[in-house]
């Protein structure tokens, strides 16, 4: 069996911002199942999930593979329990105001300040009834991160294909990162440089609203990134996000309100203005790094060793370094004259330098350099002078 080729997403010229979306609560004011499949099923809402989490508490297992288990049996003889119409379901989801609208508004905005906006789902809620949506036909996301079914011949569920829960969130945060999407690529396990990341920590930005979202948002917010507590701005209820941000999880918090000039709209954009600040500091850092990389692939190690002894002397904060950097520098003969420059400038401008200037270690080695200078130059004869004038 060949090895599958792996589609990865690679570096662009302008910089990338990720945003980040849990679902539930979200993008949407309630639980998708609670829209319509719970009822379909002969169950009200708070009975369904006690089951479940009875049903996961007495056999040690994973909560989402018990409500996937749960909507599975309690499908049988009642509905049609297949990707298409859980997708059905999924077009019946309610979204937060603005929603429709937010996520190309957001990207063209993106695209004015020359940023790349991506979005991404990443949700324990089921892929299968996300993909419904009207957002996601519309192609809102770069890629959909939930808990997904593996389906027969017949294109009816049969297996959990995919269980995601608040822990296995945070790997998605990695593969964006590296742009590798593919939920079964290994290369995310693959060292990158910080010039080959694709979306560094600090451009992802995490949207959520609950404990199961906590994972993802430490792990934003400690490299650097920008996590955003949402609450429902009908209820007003900030129970949730006050904790987050009482623990340290979360930077920021709004209304979950997409509409244009909202609270987190605005929010967002702020983002988006700084990272292309930012990234265009950080394109001069790497810059400035590649082009002393190649000098030192161009000059040999004496030319670096020189150049480091140079800058040691320059910066040298007492009488102690400066005896132990002439040491080393007297074992070098080969100055060019933009060196032996340097090194009288120094004399005369470093004070730890310059107290020590009668010093015969110190004496001897400016003897040296300055005999090599044909006709003296104003700063060599200024060092010359004061060797003379105060030697022992």
């Amino acid at each position: 069996m060949s090895e599958k080729e792996y589609v990865r997403k690679q570096k662009k010229d302008r910089p990338v911002v990720a945003i980040c979306y849990d679902f539930d609560k979200t993008l949407s004011p309630d639980d998708m199942q609670a829209q319509g499949y719970i009822q379909s099923v002969g169950y009200d809402i708070p009975e369904f999930w006690k089951k479940s989490n009875i049903l996961a508490a007495e056999n040690e297992m994973d909560q989402n593979l018990a409500y996937m288990y749960l909507m599975k049996q309690e499908a049988e003889g009642k509905v049609l329990f297949t990707r298409r119409k859980l997708a059905e379901y999924g077009a019946n989801v309610k979204l937060f105001p603005g929603v429709e609208q937010w996520f190309e508004r957001i990207r063209k905005y993106g695209k004015e300040q020359g940023v790349i906006v991506e979005h991404y789902i990443i949700s324990s809620g089921l892929k299968e009834m996300i993909e419904g949506t009207s957002v996601a036909r519309s192609g809102a996301f770069e890629k959909i991160y939930a808990s997904s079914f593996y389906f027969n011949d017949h294109d009816v569920a049969v297996w959990p294909a995919q269980v995601i829960n608040y822990t296995s969130k945070t790997q998605f945060l990695f593969r964006i990162e590296k742009g590798v999407l593919d939920i079964n690529d290994p290369a995310v396990n693959e060292s990158f440089s910080p010039e080959e990341i694709r979306v560094p920590f600090r451009n992802i930005v995490y949207i959520g609203d609950s404990d199961t979202d906590i994972p993802c948002m430490k792990l934003v917010t400690t490299y650097g990134g920008h996590s955003i507590g949402v609450y429902d701005a009908q209820t007003e209820d900030k129970a949730k996000v006050y904790k987050m941000m009482r623990d340290g999880r979360i930077r920021y918090f709004a209304p979950a309100d997409y509409t244009e000039n909202s609270e987190l709209d605005r929010l967002v954009k702020s983002i988006i203005d700084r990272t292309a600040a930012n990234e265009s500091l950080e394109a001069l850092h790497y810059q400035c790094k590649r082009e002393r990389i190649e000098a030192d692939r161009k000059s040999s190690e004496e030319d670096r060793e020189k150049a480091g002894l140079l800058m040691e002397l320059e910066n040298s904060p007492n009488f102690a370094s400066t005896h132990s950097v002439i040491r080393k520098l007297r074992k070098i003969d080969d100055w060019t004259p933009e060196e032996r420059e340097v090194l009288l400038q120094t004399a005369e401008k470093n004070s730890q330098v310059y107290s020590v200037l009668q010093d015969p270690d110190i004496r001897e080695f400016y003897r040296g350099i300055l005999g090599k200078i044909h006709p003296l130059t104003e700063e060599a004869r200024k060092i010359k002078e004061i060797i003379e004038n105060r030697k022992s």
